[in-house]
C-alpha cells in the first residue's frame, strides 16, 4: 500500500497541471489606459521631440507588447510611432513625423486593448 500512496502523491501535481491546461488559456487582463497628454488643444510641430503620457493606475503585472500609432481623421496606419515598449511606464518620448498640417490628429495606444487620445494639431513644414 505504501507504493500506491507514494505514486498517488507524486502524480497529484501532474494531474492538477493537466486539469488547468485542459480548461484552456488564461484570459488576459484588459488594460486600456487613459491618454493624458497630448490633450485637446495641444499643438505639435513636425520633427520635434514630444512626450506622450497615460494613466497606469490599475495596470496588470503582465501586459502584451505595446504600440503607439498616429491617426489622422479615420486613418491609423501606417503611422507607427513606437512599439514593444513597457506600457506600465506611463510615458514615452517620440519624434513627431513630418505630416501634413491638420487639427484632426489622435494617438492610439495599443496594449491588450486600444485607447485614443483627444484630437490635437500637428503643424507640418508645407
Amino acid at each position: 500500500m505504501q507504493i500506491t500512496t507514494n505514486v498517488f502523491f507524486t502524480l497529484i501535481p501532474f494531474i492538477f497541471t493537466a486539469g488547468v491546461h485542459a480548461a484552456g488559456p488564461t484570459p488576459l487582463d484588459v488594460f486600456a489606459p487613459l491618454i493624458t497628454a497630448p490633450t485637446a488643444g495641444t499643438v505639435w510641430e513636425s520633427k520635434t521631440q514630444q512626450t506622450i503620457t497615460w494613466c497606469v493606475a490599475g495596470a496588470p503585472p503582465v501586459i502584451s507588447g505595446a504600440m503607439l500609432m498616429l491617426r489622422k481623421g479615420n486613418i491609423t496606419a501606417p503611422f507607427i510611432l513606437a512599439k514593444n515598449f513597457d506600457l506600465r511606464a506611463g510615458s514615452l518620448n517620440i519624434t513627431v513625423p513630418w505630416v501634413v498640417s491638420g487639427d484632426n490628429y489622435r494617438l492610439v495606444l495599443f496594449g491588450d486593448s486600444g485607447n485614443f487620445s483627444p484630437f490635437f494639431t500637428i503643424e507640418g513644414d508645407e
